[in-house]
């Protein structure tokens, strides 16, 4: 389930009444909106009342909201005392909160009749009677109505009838009974107010923004009084869901010795939350400002310690438990199907951007991978140029150095270089030690060189040396062959001598005895 919580990514668990078995998913956080505002362009006319009016740093403007105020635009959180106005920006100043629900949720509405809502303790008295004995018809169809009530309640949408004299109570999916809730995780971000980021969502493409880029922070800068010591810049452009697109911005204020800094976050945000200056953002089709800040320990304590309104405390406090990272993971509330929906969007929109870094990154890893084939055969080929060379400086220093040496009588080193030299040639010459294996691997070299000749040219050819070789060889062998063959014929001519002294002696003997 994908969610919003300053552009970070995070994990999210649903744990509902609402929702059946908690189930747990993988969430890329984005930044969600409600309803797209006016197509404006951004040159339109800012001349409305306030345009006049500087940035001012040292008394920046109070809007009154906070994210405990039950009417902020944040999670409808229950009244509680508002915290100081940096806490208010550091939440987006009750614009979004914790990844809300982009839509005004106003848990006082007023009555069918016109009147004002009843407080919190009397509103959830109320609600309490309508569910369980509301006295409007004083028969039995009181109980038929206590249980559409009820229905009512858990759906979150409609009125509840408890008394003929009072107004009906107003059911939204943020009162305690609403079946439809889960509380999920966003991750607590790590961005600092001195850092000065603040996000725009504007109701137009991520296209027509980026063209328009330019117009768009002069209009911002003329907002801010077009001071020559301010200045506009972009942090970022991205793409949401519906056609939006949010501009992470900040404001560099250059002092007169040259110094530079950036303009707080939170002194930003409240400047741009005032009525006249929102007017002329929705003229430039900007439908919300985010105030990118992280909490303080104290807030989060104090966030975390309350749990919003319409959530169970007990269902609050095993989302705390449950948190699979409470140093970067804080629980946030997720109402209603219109939530499921948009975050749902948020998680295409992440999915298609990461898939496109993907296919970016894999692009760029084959070419790196054709780079290193290249270079390694680069490598290669210079090492055997390399060798070539080495062979040549060599044969170009021992004809350098004989020329030198001529004339001179033979030195005491040259001596010992020759005696070694002799050494080596005598075990090299030997015939059981290396000539044998070094004849073998020649003629080894020397076939395969006629393989691969013969392959290459498709014809028969040898060369001189081996067939030199072949030719003694074969002439040894010839000689071998001739020397058998004499050795043979002598024996037969010594048998033939022995079968013929054999039958004289056999016919003597017969003679004899005749």
């Amino acid at each position: 389930m994908a969610f919003n919580f300053g552009g970070a990514s995070g994990s999210a668990s649903l744990t509902g009444t609402g929702f059946g078995a908690p189930t747990t998913t993988s969430a890329s956080t984005g930044f969600g909106f409600g309803t797209a505002g006016a197509f404006g362009g951004f040159g339109s006319t800012t001349t409305s009342a306030g345009t006049g009016s500087s940035f001012s740093f040292s008394t920046p403007a109070n809007t009154g909201s906070s994210l405990f105020n039950t009417q902020s635009k944040g999670f409808g959180f229950s009244s509680a005392p508002a915290p100081a106005s940096g806490f208010t920006g550091a939440l987006g100043g009750g614009a979004l909160g914790f990844g809300g629900f982009g839509a005004l949720q106003n848990t006082q509405q007023g009555g069918v009749f016109g009147q004002q809502a009843p407080p919190p303790c009397s509103q959830l008295f109320n609600t309490a009677s309508a569910l369980s004995a509301p006295a409007v018809l004083s028969d039995e169809r009181d109980s038929i109505l206590a249980r559409w009530n009820q229905l009512q309640a858990f759906w979150g949408i409609g009125r509840g009838y408890y008394c003929s004299t009072t107004p009906p109570v107003e059911f939204s999916q943020e009162n305690p009974f609403c079946r439809f809730k889960a509380v999920g995780y966003s991750c607590v971000p790590d961005v600092r107010d001195e850092d000065g980021l603040l996000a725009l969502a504007l109701g137009k493409r991520e296209a027509d923004v980026r063209l328009q880029q330019q117009q768009l922070v002069e209009s911002l800068h003329k907002l801010l009084g077009g001071a020559h010591t301010l200045s506009v810049n972009v942090e970022g452009v991205r793409a949401l869901p519906d056609d939006q697109t949010e501009v992470i911005i900040y404001v560099v204020e250059r002092s007169p010795n040259g110094s530079s800094k950036r303009v707080p976050a939170s002194t930003l945000y409240n400047f741009l939350e005032q009525v006249n200056i929102k007017t002329q953002l929705q003229q430039l089709s900007v439908i919300m400002t985010v105030s990118r800040t992280a909490l303080s320990p104290a807030q989060l304590k104090q966030l975390l310690q309350n749990p919003p309104a319409g959530v169970d405390p007990i269902i609050w406090e095993q989302a705390k438990v449950d948190n699979p990272d409470p140093e970067k993971l804080i629980p946030v509330p997720m109402v209603g199907f219109r939530e499921l929906l948009r975050r749902l969007k948020i998680q295409e929109q992440m999915t298609k951007q990461h898939q496109t870094r993907v296919d970016i990154i894999s692009t760029d890893i084959s070419e790196l991978q054709r780079n290193q084939a290249t270079t390694a055969a680069k490598i290669t080929q210079y090492k055997r140029k390399l060798m070539d060379l080495s062979h040549r400086v060599l044969q170009v220093l021992i004809r350098q150095e004989v020329q030198r040496k001529s004339g001179y009588a033979v030195q005491l080193d040259e001596e010992h270089l020759r005696v070694q030299l002799e050494t080596i040639q005598s075990e090299l010459n030997a015939p059981t030690q290396f000539k044998g294996r070094l004849n073998e691997l020649m003629s080894q070299i020397r076939m395969q060189n006629h393989f691969g000749a013969v392959r290459a040219e498709e014809r028969y050819r040898v060369d001189a040396d081996l067939l030199r070789e072949i030719r003694q060889h074969l002439k040894h062998q010839q000689e071998g062959l001739s020397h058998l063959i004499s050795v043979i014929k002598d024996d037969l001519d010594d048998i033939k001598t022995i079968e013929d002294g054999l039958h004289d002696s056999v016919h003597t003997r017969s003679s004899k005895l005749s």
